[in-house]
């Protein structure tokens, strides 16, 4: 079973993209974020016609939005209102095999990491802090995948300098701190590095001031995805596919994927 992950940064601008994007990497499952469109308006028959008869949206005008697409049949797995706010930012499916699925839009947090000064902070360290406790109650031998923008890069090796970025937001230690909390907190394994060494440089996002890409190659790895200790030995293969990245008019983020046997 393959699963994708992608900030696709408006899914009616992009539709042509999502079926290169599934054309190349034929993905069972294709979660989305960033979808930018109300439920009413999303192209629903352009993406059945890409191969994804089933679809599980949760959008709203012009902001934020995640939906989950497969190719086979899924049932609806809800999806949560985190810190009180109904902003489109996770919803979840039942895959089957007792395996449910979660795709979540972590809020960026704006550019001063000071909760203090910073409400866009401020709201995302509440989030980390909710999903850490969601992540808690989660029975230990359950089957869970989660997906999606995080928007942290945790480790050296996930951005393009460390020294440069430890006091730029998604990189910084209290970041850092809370995502390894969350994760920590269900026994969360990160699909990617459990393929990828953590000495090796790994990407998914370069920023669109970098009108040159990939140029420097300056790029941060926010999107994860991270599946139940129970799950952890059925991940056999995960990686960036970075040459979405490159087409014309692309998103800034690249989609992620995980090979899992469920």
């Amino acid at each position: 079973m393959r699963i994708v992950s992608w900030n696709i940064n408006s899914v009616r601008l992009r539709i042509d993209a999502l079926k290169k994007v599934a054309d190349a990497l034929q993905p069972d499952f294709l979660c989305l974020q960033e979808t930018k469109t109300q439920d009413s308006e999303f192209p629903t028959a352009d993406i059945t016609e890409a191969g994804f008869a089933q679809q599980l949206v949760r959008g709203m005008k012009g902001y934020n939005g995640v939906a989950i697409l497969s190719s086979a049949e899924i049932s609806d797995g809800g999806s949560r209102n985190w810190c009180a706010r109904e902003d489109c930012r996770h919803i979840a499916a039942d895959i089957g095999g007792k395996t449910y699925l979660h795709n979540f839009y972590v809020p960026a947090g704006g550019d001063e990491p000071n909760p203090k000064v910073n409400e866009k902070f401020a709201h995302k360290l509440s989030f980390l802090k909710e999903a850490t406790d969601w992540s808690a109650k989660l029975p230990k031998q359950s089957r869970n995948i989660m997906v999606g923008d995080l928007n942290i890069a945790p480790l050296e090796n996930d951005v393009w300098s460390h020294k440069q970025l430890v006091k730029v937001v998604s990189h910084t230690p209290v970041e850092v701190k809370a995502l390894d909390a969350w994760r920590a907190a269900h026994g969360w394994v990160d699909a990617i590095r459990a393929v990828v060494p953590e000495n090796e440089k790994i990407y998914s996002w370069w920023s669109y001031r970098n009108r040159s890409w990939p140029g420097s190659d300056k790029g941060r790895r926010l999107d994860h995805i991270w599946v139940s200790p129970a799950l952890a030995a059925k991940v056999t293969d995960a990686g960036v596919y970075r040459d979405a990245r490159g087409w014309e008019k692309p998103s800034d983020h690249a989609p992620i994927w995980a090979d899992i046997d469920i």
